[in-house]
């Protein structure tokens, strides 16, 4: 991948997981980078945009992740990341340690992978490091983060601080996503939407080609020095 910004997200096949598509920043035609007669869910972007790790069902109908899986987007290898014989199915994968680590939650597991193309050993994480793998698994906004992503009042989306507090972020909305250090996106029944942190106007991120886009991920691309 380049340097410029582009989003990867889930779209098709109804509520359960589809393909993945790619589309720049500022919106456009989506481009399909995954081709499968299974459910692919939940994808995350590596720090660097050239890699992505994502779960995967068992059909195209099955909107419940069976494995994890990480594409390079440079060359289109994929490698699955095997958990533990007798561990729970997987419901989230991200990136942790700059992109260095994939943590994987499993039930009430974590287990750590060394990020390709190092050996693809789960490693549980316990005591003193959950804390910090929770958080690569949570929806942070801001650089340094300063508050988080979470569900509230329903169906719609709320920051939590440190303290406790939330407050209202949007209302009827889903699958929020940090956008770069100073915005944050979301869905909504109209599609999906970029805000900023601080003072501005929102945006409609327009995206064209396929049905039912949801989960995103993104990067914001890398500065020419």
């Amino acid at each position: 991948m380049g340097r410029d910004g582009y989003a990867v997200f889930v779209a098709g096949n109804g509520p359960a997981g589809g393909d993945l598509y790619a589309v720049r920043a500022e919106g456009g035609e989506a481009i399909p980078i995954t081709f499968t007669n299974v459910g692919e869910m939940r994808p995350r972007l590596s720090p660097d945009g050239t890699s992505i790790v994502f779960l995967r069902g068992g059909s195209l109908t099955d909107s419940t992740p069976i494995t994890v899986w990480v594409l390079n987007l440079n060359n289109g290898a994929e490698r699955e990341l095997a958990l533990p014989k007798g561990a729970n199915r997987p419901t989230e994968a991200a990136w942790s340690e700059g992109g260095r680590a994939v943590i994987v939650a499993a039930g009430t597991s974590l287990f750590r992978f060394d990020a390709p193309p190092a050996t693809a050993d789960a490693r549980p994480v316990e005591g003193a490091n959950r804390a910090m793998a929770e958080s690569s698994l949570a929806v942070l906004l801001g650089d340094p983060a300063f508050t988080r992503v979470v569900p509230c009042e329903g169906s719609s989306l709320c920051t939590a601080a440190k303290s406790g507090s939330q407050d209202l972020l949007a209302r009827n909305a889903r699958d929020a996503l940090p956008w770069g250090p100073d915005s944050v996106a979301y869905f909504t029944h109209e599609g999906a939407e970029v805000r900023p942190l601080g003072a501005g106007m929102s945006r409609r991120l327009e995206i064209t080609g396929p049905p039912d886009a949801r989960q995103m991920t993104a990067f914001m691309g890398r500065r020419s020095r």
